[in-house]
């Protein structure tokens, strides 16, 4: 395998922290914090997907995988945002 179509440390599941290992969640800066982190990851990989579209790169495996990466992203902000925003049941 290429160095070119391993995933970026960055973007790969990352272990709980001690905190949320140890059952407490965590605080409302730090899911805004991870939010932040997740969302600026997510445009980054946006925009190389992009870049590589507009070249006419012909690697189709790793536009996908790097796609794939993507909607795993987006499904991480969604989590996050329901855990800062909860549903209020009316």
């Amino acid at each position: 395998m290429d160095e070119d179509d391993k995933p970026d440390a960055d973007t790969t599941q990352q272990e709980p922290s001690a905190e949320e290992s140890s059952g407490e969640e965590p605080s409302q800066e730090e899911l805004l914090e991870i939010l932040k982190t997740l969302k600026n990851e997510h445009r980054r990989i946006d925009n190389e997907i992009k870049a590589l579209d507009e070249n006419g790169v012909t690697d189709m495996l790793k536009i996908r995988r790097m796609k794939k990466i993507k909607l795993s992203l987006k499904d991480q902000i969604t989590y996050t945002e329901n855990m800062i925003t909860p549903d209020i049941i009316a």
